[in-house]
């Protein structure tokens, strides 16, 4: 019997992916300035960034790396099963504990790798089991498949779909797992009525608050804290720190228990290079300004208003969010994309998110605002999105095919 040819099935692959894209190809992206962005080579102002606070170049946190660089290299090199632990990782790992009330935390390269470090050290033995919301992050769904265990998703937001998943895999160890706020349309999870689940079904709640450190919560410590949460609760929290605090890598935070068992045996921790003393000084001045720069998330809060408020009066199709991540449905592909492209010829770039992707079968044009946007930026935006919504509706916008 003949094995299934490989190329074949990649142009099979491809086929369906390119389905699943949001239209142009991928655009590569010059000089930043800011919210300004050099895109192919045309001036534009970026709103589909994750630098909310307003902090990746930011010339303390811009000054703390090149000092690194200076004093350390360009690169750590080393995995920290290797010798490539630094003073400055304890720093950040120290600091970050201390600042989000937890008992403990451990720096990783990447998101990705701490979620899937998380599951893959915790799911390990048959029957274990993880239950996460339908919409959550992609490295969150992955490390689930990684670890092996069983991977039930449950309704976009829905508590009681959560206990029924884990009711009907009542066998292991049971995770329940969660973005807090959501990338595609930033709405945020309940987390209070999770940690309920949670104790009532023996599972361990982990919360990836990615894009909630920096931005919400007293002192930006984000959506665990905001919902009156601590480690008892949530034992185990992941952020990224390439969002709010403009950096790079990843933060596991929590129980000193379950974090002293992953830096001991994970091996996306162990085994892969540690993050570069550099990038690890920017992290920890940034983190510094995140905690201390109240002024930034009460910019965030006044643009997001502005936005809300332009957009209820042109009668756009908002999503429930109240976080920097801003999204409107459309209801076609073709839509979103053709008004993302007629924003970009206006000098605005945005995001599109495909109906396949959201779990209501409607398109997204998706808008991320950081506190270095003004109210008058984010007023043209709406203006310009409204206007474009018009031609879609008059058939006077020019469809994406024709401006690709």
């Amino acid at each position: 019997m003949a094995r299934p040819d490989l190329f074949e099935r990649i142009q099979t692959l491809r086929a369906s992916a390119d389905s699943l894209r949001s239209g142009a190809p991928v655009q590569a992206v010059g000089r930043r300035d800011g919210v300004r962005v050099d895109v192919d080579g045309h001036a534009l102002t970026s709103f589909r960034g994750s630098d909310y606070l307003g902090l990746a170049q930011q010339f303390g946190v811009v000054n703390a790396l090149q000092d690194a660089v200076a004093r350390e290299g360009v690169n750590g090199g080393a995995a920290p099963a290797a010798g490539g632990r630094h003073a400055l990782h304890q720093a950040l790992e120290s600091e970050a504990a201390e600042w989000l009330g937890h008992p403990r935390a451990l720096l990783f390269s990447s998101a990705y790798l701490a979620n899937l470090a998380v599951q893959q050290v915790l799911l390990c033995e048959d029957g274990d089991v993880c239950a996460q919301d339908q919409l959550n992050h992609p490295s969150l769904l992955d490390a689930t498949a990684l670890s092996g265990a069983r991977l039930r998703r449950y309704p976009h937001l829905d508590a009681e779909g959560a206990m029924r998943q884990l009711k009907h895999a009542a066998e292991g160890a049971a995770m329940l797992a969660t973005d807090a706020v959501f990338c595609i349309d930033g709405d945020s999870a309940p987390l209070r009525s999770l940690t309920l689940v949670a104790r009532m079904q023996e599972a361990l709640l982990c919360v990836d608050d990615t894009h909630g450190i920096g931005v919400l919560g007293e002192g930006g410590r984000g959506s665990v804290s905001a919902a009156g949460l601590g480690t008892a609760d949530v034992p185990l929290q992941v952020f990224a720190l390439d969002a709010a605090l403009g950096g790079s890598g990843a933060l596991v935070v929590g129980d000193a228990a379950l974090l002293a068992h992953l830096a001991a045996t994970a091996r996306p921790y162990l085994y892969s290079p540690a993050l570069s003393p550099a990038l690890t000084a920017a992290s920890l001045e940034a983190m510094r300004l995140a905690r201390r720069d109240d002024w930034r998330r009460e910019k965030l809060v006044e643009l997001v208003g502005v936005f809300r408020s332009a957009a209820r009066g042109h009668g756009l199709g908002l999503m429930a969010a109240e976080t920097p991540i801003q999204s409107l449905s459309f209801a076609t592909d073709q839509q979103a994309i053709a008004l993302a492209q007629n924003l970009q010829q206006a000098g605005m770039w945005v995001g599109t998110v495909p109906a396949s992707l959201t779990g209501d079968g409607a398109a997204r044009v998706r808008v991320s605002l950081s506190a270095l946007h003004v109210p008058a930026q984010v007023q043209a935006l709406v203006d310009a999105i409204a206007r474009a919504r018009d031609g879609l509706h008059a058939g006077t916008l020019l469809p994406a095919a024709a401006l690709a």
